[in-house]
């Protein structure tokens, strides 16, 4: 009598076995492309007819085949934090605009003025339509029109300011020359602090690796360096710096923990070193605001604190993490030294201890020094 075997049970089992198990049974006992295996070794007889099949081989192959073989892993990528490109606009980039020295606008300007004041004093000036008559009027007319336009551009360029010229919406240049200077008066002009400023944040809140809530400062230094993609490629540049302050800090500081209260103090990397904490924050900062015209020189955390709700119990588990190395620290050494003074006893034939005696002699000599080592020496 066959044996009742469930279809159900063995169906995974064949399924999850290597080659060297059920599938390479199944395989021998398949029909090849030049015709069916032999169901022996290789000594075995070979057939030309079709094999048999097994009933049970048949109760399993629906079974197998309704059963999802699991996918093979897939290789995860390398995750790249996301910036933005280095140039949004390639046609929104500062280029010089024209502009020449001021002191020639005011010799045109006063050479115009001085030409009409003369031809008005001698010329009979009255609109009329004959052509010898009209012109001196019309040569005034021109002169005071020059005298405007010389006046109207004159510009005065500070050190640290540039003027950013813009005709119905779009760039026309930069001026960064200082002094008195003239450029074509029909562009707005506006005026940019390219200046090296620095901002100090609020306390942001802001999580570590652990879930910790912390309250950190930042400080940035940071100017102006592209004018065009500054007023143009974004809204309000300076609110657009703090707020990726905001954000760099939360990614950069969540990456670590505040503190490591392991018994090896100098284990994990934490948010103490300021060094490195500043470098990748100044790094991050640096690639989102290139876009936008502006250069960030660093962004230091002036201070990382813990919350005021988790402040005292994170000072709690502090001070115990600190008075557990230290204990551990002093027990080292009283153990050293109970093992070396035990040592030079047994050597100089001071003292025949046998088991008993030298369990006392360790155990008295483990008090004393820990006791003068220990909390009760720091006590007194």
């Amino acid at each position: 009598m066959r044996p009742y075997r469930d279809p159900l049970v063995l169906g995974p089992l064949f399924r999850d076995e290597g080659p060297g198990g059920s599938r390479a049974a199944t395989s021998a006992t398949s029909e090849g492309p030049d015709g069916p295996a032999a169901p022996g070794g290789p000594g075995g007889p070979r057939r030309s007819g079709p094999a048999p099949a097994d009933p049970d081989t048949l109760r399993q192959a629906p079974v197998r085949a309704a059963i999802p073989r699991p996918a093979p892993p897939a290789t995860a990528a390398p995750a790249h934090p996301r910036t933005l490109p280095a140039v949004l606009d390639p046609e929104l980039t500062e280029h010089p605009a024209r502009a020449c020295s001021g002191w020639w606008a005011l010799l045109t300007a006063a050479l115009a003025a001085g030409g009409a004041a003369a031809l008005a004093r001698f010329e009979e000036l009255r609109p009329s339509t004959s052509p010898a008559e009209a012109w001196p009027l019309a040569v005034v007319a021109c002169c005071a029109l020059l005298a405007l336009t010389a006046l109207g551009g004159l510009r005065r360029g500070r050190a640290g300011q540039a003027w950013s010229l813009t005709l119905f919406g779009r760039y026309r240049g930069t001026i960064r020359r200082t002094g008195l200077i003239w450029s074509n008066p029909l562009p707005r002009h506006t005026r940019v602090d390219v200046r090296l400023r620095h901002w100090r944040s609020e306390p942001l809140c802001v999580v570590d690796s652990e879930g910790t809530a912390l309250r950190s400062v930042v400080l940035a230094v940071w100017r102006v360096r592209d004018t065009a993609r500054a007023l143009l490629a974004v809204d309000d540049h300076t609110a657009y710096l703090r707020g990726q302050v905001e954000s760099a800090t939360a990614r950069v500081l969540s990456r670590m923990p505040a503190d490591s209260f392991g018994p090896e103090p100098d284990a994990p990397e934490t948010l103490r070193d300021t060094e490195a904490v500043g470098d990748e924050l100044t790094r991050l900062l640096a690639a989102e605001c290139k876009a936008v015209g502006v250069e960030v020189f660093s962004a230091r955390p002036l201070h990382v604190e813990y919350a005021p709700e988790v402040a005292a119990a994170m000072q709690r588990r502090r001070v115990a993490s600190i008075d557990a190395r230290h204990r551990d620290s002093v027990l080292t050494s009283v153990l050293d030294a109970v093992d070396d003074t035990v040592h030079r006893m047994s050597d100089r034939g001071l003292v025949s201890l046998d088991d008993y005696e030298r369990k006392a002699l360790v155990k008295d000599l483990t008090v004393a020094f820990y006791t003068a080592r220990g909390p009760a020496a720091d006590a007194r």
